[in-house]
């Protein structure tokens, strides 16, 4: 699953994850200034040829669902962003937001990303 997504698969994957599986008519009714049914489809069709999505027939219908949980296709996405805008590095992406002046972590967060990186030391140290 190493191909990137197009802003329309990726709209269609939005949808279909938070929907947890839908037909083509489904997603379609779903999408901000949708193409026509036949693009859909043949998104859909794409988007399971690249290994995101599976589907299943339901009557006439294909009803299709995503073949990884989210926060697998995620990670993996997120490694691929790693890769092609940070040369692989997570420091060099956690700095590119944090000196974002559009970001502000709370307390909380910060002190979660604190915990993270405690963690990430001991862990190295095993």
């Amino acid at each position: 699953m190493s191909d990137p997504l197009s802003r329309r698969e990726r709209q269609i994957m939005e949808i279909i994850y938070r929907k947890g599986q839908a037909s083509a008519a489904l997603v379609l009714a779903d999408m901000a200034d949708p193409p026509t049914k036949t693009a859909v489809r043949t998104l859909l069709r794409i988007l399971e040829e690249k290994g995101h999505l599976r589907h299943k027939q339901d009557g006439l219908a294909y009803v299709y669902y995503p073949s990884k949980p989210r926060a697998m296709a995620a990670r993996s996405a997120f490694r691929g962003v790693l890769q092609t805008f940070f040369e692989g590095s997570l420091e060099k992406a956690v700095a590119a937001h944090l000196v974002d002046s559009g970001v502000e972590l709370t307390d909380d967060e910060l002190e979660r990303l604190a915990d993270l990186i405690r963690q990430a030391r001991q862990k190295g140290k095993e």
